[in-house]
């Protein structure tokens, strides 16, 4: 019997790449733990590695359009979380799934991607039309935008002065621990107003904007990716 709850409780070795910023990886870790404590109870935790990044220089290659030297770096943060021993990969960031493929290319490891855990979480609503908020290459670049309309979803995006706006509050205050009542305000309105155009619902597409904006903020249903990314984690660290 000891030896059958043993293997109850047994989990995989999930990997994460984060650091993007560390801000939100330290929400990942938070979220993660407590669905792993909820789901086992007593002092259980999560059997993680975390290959954390510098996002200083992350952030000047985004800025610069260098995004095949991100690939490199990501290809090979994730070399070394699988040479670490992990089962599973997961990049903790909106963002840099731009680079998913290029994790892709170098292991044959489980990939958990944000987009199809918050598609998923979408359509057990039953919903069609939502809000992408995110950086501005989240909100207007295919890798991520066009993922979503794949999936049958109709995206709705901020126009372009409001975008600059979104993008630079993350970029600017978000990532660097600083949560100001109003760009809380502002993001509000630009819900507000989405939400008058036919928005059902709306993706916190940024892995910093949960630590700003909470459902009691919006007119419609949100979907915070990091958290509903921390909880495929969970299912995968589960085996579930």
């Amino acid at each position: 019997m000891a030896d059958q709850q043993q293997r109850d409780f047994e989990q995989r070795t999930l990997g994460i790449i984060g650091g993007m910023s560390w801000e939100s990886t330290e929400s990942y870790y938070r979220l993660i733990n407590e669905g792993i404590k909820h789901q086992l109870g007593g002092l259980h935790s999560a059997d993680l590695m975390i290959y954390s990044v510098d996002f200083a220089a992350i952030n000047e290659l985004q800025e610069q359009g260098q995004w095949d030297e991100l690939g490199t770096i990501m290809a090979s943060s994730t070399q070394r979380l699988q040479a670490a021993g992990v089962q599973g990969i997961m990049i903790a960031s909106n963002t840099m799934h731009k680079l998913f493929d290029n994790v892709a290319a170098v292991t044959a490891l489980p990939l958990i991607h944000i987009a199809d855990a918050t598609i998923e979480a979408i359509k057990k609503q039953n919903l069609t039309t939502v809000v992408l908020l995110g950086t501005q290459f989240t909100m207007t670049q295919d890798f991520y935008k066009q993922h979503l309309i794949d999936a049958g979803l109709q995206v709705l995006i901020p126009e372009q002065d409001a975008r600059v706006e979104v993008h630079r509050v993350i970029k600017k205050e978000l990532c660097v621990g600083e949560f100001k009542d109003s760009s809380r305000e502002y993001y509000r309105q630009v819900i507000k107003d989405l939400a008058a155009q036919g928005a059902e619902g709306v993706i916190l597409g940024c892995t910093e904007i949960g630590l700003l904006i909470k459902e009691t903020d919006s007119p419609i249903p949100v979907f915070d990716t990091t958290a509903i990314h921390a909880a495929a984690a969970v299912e995968f660290l589960l085996n579930q």
